[in-house]
């Protein structure tokens, strides 16, 4: 840095994303040139009086060995490596999960009277990983219910353990089915 030729144009200082510079008395100043990124040269590109200039190669090469540059690159590259391996590890679990149908809201009518259907879905999850929650049973009148007055059934089927439930959900179609009630709606949560 020629600090007589600079002007204190601050391009120098805006540019650099590595706190090379600092500005002293409208002057920039080289404060902290081991900072410096290798390979660029912006400032002194972008200089419009040519006030920076960089070493030749047979220095760069000796201030490497020096300060064991080589060793700190390769603990940064290995560092990048691993953060891009977790980011890409994290991006195909993401992925996974949101493919996964953990919960579904279906409706459900027909005449559930003496059919016994909640029992029978006590009975499709018993020991297993799944769960009906927030269930809705809307019917006209309880005598109206047990004279065969069709009902509306709602509720939310879950997986208590993060799991897949979409084979869970033939088998709770198939009950819907063989009960004679009929599906109304069926929506991934």
């Amino acid at each position: 840095m020629d600090s007589e030729t600079c002007i204190g144009c601050t391009l120098c200082y805006t540019t650099c994303g590595r706190n090379v510079y600092e500005m002293q008395e409208n002057k920039a100043m080289a404060v902290n040139p081991m900072n410096c990124m290798v390979g660029c040269s912006t400032c002194a590109t972008v200089c419009p009086v040519q006030a920076i200039s960089f070493p030749d190669r047979d220095l760069i090469w000796k201030l490497e060995r020096e300060h064991k540059i080589f060793k700190v690159v390769r603990q940064e590259a290995k560092e990048k490596m691993a953060k891009q391996e977790a980011a890409k590890a994290r991006a195909l679990a993401e992925d996974a999960i949101a493919s996964l149908v953990i919960r579904t809201h279906m409706e459900i009518a027909g005449e559930f009277g003496e059919k016994r259907f909640l029992i029978q879905l006590e009975e499709l999850i018993k020991g297993r990983p799944f769960d009906f929650i927030n269930l809705c049973l809307r019917v006209p009148t309880v005598q109206g219910a047990m004279e065969k007055t069709p009902s509306f059934l709602s509720f939310d089927v879950t997986s208590t353990e993060q799991e897949d439930i979409q084979t869970f959900l033939s088998e709770v179609r198939e009950l819907i089915r063989r009960n004679g009630l009929t599906l109304v709606s069926e929506n991934k949560i």
